[in-house]
């Protein structure tokens, strides 16, 4: 079977709510890599609303509010933001790294344990990507990844649950507290409000998975 067989079977072997886990990742892992395009926005604007009788009321109110925000937000002011928030002159203003916001006492060692996880996983940061291995929309892609491609049954959940509160749990809250606290951001509130509904679902999910 060649890789991409295997990689349509792998895709559709994964339930319809992991494949829309998978895709809300995506977009995380998308917004927060660089600014929205023009026709991200377009895509944002016209998307579904999560469905009314979802069980999580803040995460159906957040989706609802990024499609509104998308619709009236210009590519061109989304890049000034994102670059002006996320990027900066010399220090960012929010940094979206793992390691700012672990304990002074193991940020030292989150790339390594990272960087060997993923070695362990078959991953690795593309060779022209600037952006290191910590950086939330890395990490995004790799929950993406876990979801739709480590797909043995017994397995599969665990190894989510295990890296998604090594690496994302811990201070996904506080990142996104400050993108929705900051003066600087419009567009990138509503991201942040979503992205911490989205990830606040996964953190209780896991905490009853066995």
């Amino acid at each position: 079977m060649n890789s991409a067989a295997a990689t349509a079977e792998s895709v559709g072997a994964v339930a319809p709510e992991d494949r829309a886990r998978a895709d809300f990742y995506a977009l995380i892992a998308r917004l927060y890599y660089a600014a929205p395009d023009a026709g991200l926005l377009v895509a944002l604007a016209g998307a579904d609303e999560i469905a009314a009788e979802s069980e999580n009321v803040a995460l159906g109110q957040a989706w609802h509010a990024l499609i509104a925000a998308a619709a009236a937000m210009d590519a061109e002011a989304a890049r000034e933001e994102y670059d002006s928030v996320f990027v900066g002159t010399g220090k960012a203003e929010i940094t979206p790294y793992a390691s700012h916001y672990l304990a002074e006492s193991i940020k030292g060692n989150v790339l390594v344990r990272l960087r060997a996880e993923l070695a362990e996983l078959g991953l690795a940061r593309h060779e022209r990507a600037i952006e290191y291995e910590d950086h939330l929309a890395s990490l995004c892609e790799v929950m993406r990844h876990l979801i739709l491609f480590f797909v043995a049954p017994d397995v599969a959940v665990q190894k989510q649950k295990s890296f998604f509160l090594e690496y994302v749990a811990p201070w996904y809250a506080d990142f996104c507290a400050s993108a929705m606290a900051s003066h600087n951001t419009n567009f990138y509130k509503h991201v942040a409000q979503f992205a911490k509904a989205f990830l606040d679902v996964e953190t209780e999910s896991f905490e009853i998975a066995e």
